[in-house]
């Protein structure tokens, strides 16, 4: 089922069930005309035969887990590997290849989505029967946000984020290359050959993934720096914070031709900023435009990568009787 949250004269969203996809998001550019800045499908067969993780949610575990494995309270647990021998967001099955059950709710000034799943003990090799519970809402002030809900009746890492693919010149019209992006992270996490955490938080002053003060994401992306060799591009967490926090700001975006900017706040402790190196769609996209490397890019507020690995980044375990909550808003202006 397609669901449509609208906004008069400013921001819509149509979501699926399947996947709890975002299937486009429309916003108005600085002449008042509405584009779609977010990548998709026109049908559900692209979504389910998608690897690109376009418009969904992501879940048990957003990003990866070295070797498909961890431990938790004296007990190891392998799971499914779906990226060589590692486990990438959430597995083989992942939310983002459920049904989600679906209510909307309507205000004046707001529209609402809730979506619900029950993930089953064992399922892609976690521990504990997990209830999530995600919201996707509109503003008349043209905001879009986010909120997870999760509990669980055993010790489990949750780590919960949005795969949207955005292009602030309307979905599949020209790279985004020319995108200012702003990071408000003054370390990342650095990775292995393998795309795999290190466990060291790297400052990002004097190499290209500095994103401080704002730049083209294009301007240094073909730098020879080491991290982004490996990646081929930008596909890094960025450290906001080494805890949960409140509701703080961790990127701007602005598109120059169209004037659209985005401004992201979040309370989570970190942000993957995804260059769509690997973008390669085997179906035709939305209005018939076959995606392909850089026509997107991602902004995952998440925890860290692999953190059930590593005791010194924040935990994401999460006990019967507590409540895993998030919260990431997208605010839409136009300069």
């Amino acid at each position: 089922m397609c669901h449509t949250l609208q906004m008069p004269q400013g921001i819509r969203i149509e979501v699926i069930d399947y996947g709890a996809i975002v299937r486009s998001l429309h916003v108005p550019d600085r002449n008042g005309i509405a584009r779609d800045v977010v990548l998709g499908y026109d049908d559900l067969e692209g979504y389910e035969s998608d690897r690109a993780y376009i418009g969904a949610a992501i879940g048990r575990y957003a990003n990866r887990i070295a070797n498909s494995r961890f431990d938790l309270d004296g007990t190891t647990y392998q799971l499914h590997a779906n990226e060589g021998v590692h486990h990438l967001h959430g597995g083989m099955r992942g939310f983002d290849k459920v049904l989600w059950r679906s209510r909307a709710v309507e205000h004046a000034d707001s529209a609402f989505l809730i979506l619900e799943h029950e993930s089953p003990d064992g399922d892609e090799g976690y521990p504990g029967n997990l209830s999530v519970q995600i919201t996707y809402g509109v503003t008349a002030s043209n905001v879009f946000s986010v909120d997870y809900r999760a509990r669980t009746d055993r010790p489990t890492p949750v780590n919960l984020t949005h795969h949207a693919y955005f292009n602030f010149a309307g979905a599949g019209n020209r790279d985004v290359l020319d995108h200012r992006l702003t990071i408000h992270a003054d370390s990342f996490t650095a990775i292995d050959r393998e795309m795999i955490p290190t466990g060291e938080l790297v400052p990002v002053g004097g190499s290209p993934l500095d994103f401080r003060v704002g730049d083209r994401i294009g301007a240094r992306i073909r730098d020879g720096f080491d991290q982004m060799r490996i990646a081929r591009g930008y596909d890094h967490n960025f450290v906001l914070a080494l805890e949960r926090r409140a509701l703080s700001p961790a990127a701007r975006v602005v598109e120059p031709e169209s004037g659209i900017v985005m401004e992201v706040d979040t309370t989570e402790p970190g942000i993957q900023f995804y260059s769509g190196n690997f973008l390669q769609s085997t179906r035709l996209g939305k209005l018939g435009i076959r995606y392909k490397p850089r026509d997107g890019f991602c902004l995952e507020t998440q925890h860290f990568p692999d953190s059930p690995n590593h005791s010194q980044f924040p935990s994401t375990i999460l006990r019967p009787g507590e409540e895993y909550r998030s919260r990431t808003e997208y605010r839409f202006s136009v300069q």
